[in-house]
């Protein structure tokens, strides 16, 4: 079922395939969902917009058509205009006043991704053929990774003569347990395989197709979206603070949230849904 309130958006698609729960799809198939400006300014507004949507608990992230999740930045569209372009905004301006003009380009670009990891509802990033350079962003920003067997991996910044800068250095060493692995795939641009994924922790499943992956996105969404919203969302700031602080930063930080958030009714009512041995339902958040 489609949403109404997205309905706005020209390269998102946005539905409900059951209650409680948002399907987004990348919606530029006929480019491999390769991204251009417009395409990540609206992933923040989407992203901004699901995050305090009460209809919405888990959200289902994919790529629209068969061959590709996405092919990363759309580098033609990038090379015809705009402040990349050799003829764009900044083109002519001095090199310190063109390195300002980059840096908040770059800012920008790094905080419509960052719109994902930022959402209060847990995402699950399902990928399938093609999924390189922005993939990789965009895939480290969300709670869980998912693939098909298909999927083709390559963090392709070091092939277009730069340093990914949207967040795969930053974000993708701690998605996984080998510093040598990330150091491997990131200088040398080189394609990586779903089983290769899987086997370093980026992916936490591979199933046979995009089909029976998007199955069990949205099968882990729907349990997901069971749960007390205060408990679920909770959790993923909590854990995305523990990533990022030294254990006792998080002990801390978590006393000072559960003080507020042990306040909810939902803690009685999933215990007493415990002992009368019931499914709990719980109020929007």
């Amino acid at each position: 079922m489609a949403l109404p309130a997205y309905a706005s958006y020209q390269y998102f698609t946005t539905t409900q395939p059951r209650p409680l729960i948002a399907h987004v799809e990348i919606n530029r198939a006929s480019k491999l969902n390769a991204f251009h400006e417009a395409m990540w300014l609206e992933l923040r507004s989407v992203f901004t917009q699901l995050s305090t949507d009460p209809d919405v608990r888990a959200i289902v992230l994919s790529g629209a058509g068969d061959r590709a999740f996405t092919a990363g930045l759309d580098v033609q569209a990038a090379s015809e205009g705009g402040v990349l372009s050799s003829d764009g905004e900044a083109a002519n301006l001095d090199p310190a006043r063109k390195a300002a003009a980059l840096r908040r380009y770059v800012a920008e670009f790094q905080g419509c991704i960052s719109a994902v990891e930022r959402c209060e509802k847990p995402v699950i990033c399902v990928m399938h053929g093609i999924a390189l350079g922005l993939a990789i962003d965009i895939a480290c920003c969300a709670d869980i990774r998912l693939c098909a067997r298909d999927t083709r991996f390559a963090v392709k910044e070091v092939d277009i003569g730069l340093a990914a800068d949207i967040g795969t250095l930053a974000r993708l060493p701690k998605a996984v347990g080998s510093q040598s692995w990330v150091k491997d795939v990131c200088l040398t641009a080189r394609d990586f395989s779903a089983a290769e994924a899987l086997a370093v922790g980026f992916v936490s499943q591979v199933l046979d197709s995009k089909a029976a992956a998007l199955g069990v996105g949205l099968k882990t969404a729907a349990f997901i979206a069971e749960k007390s919203p205060v408990a679920v969302q909770g959790t993923k700031e909590l854990l995305n603070h523990a990533r990022d602080h030294t254990v006792e930063d998080n002990l801390r930080y978590t006393g000072v949230w559960n003080a507020a958030a042990l306040q909810t009714n939902d803690v009685p009512a999933a215990l007493m849904s415990v002992l009368q041995k019931r499914k709990p339902t719980f109020e929007k958040l």
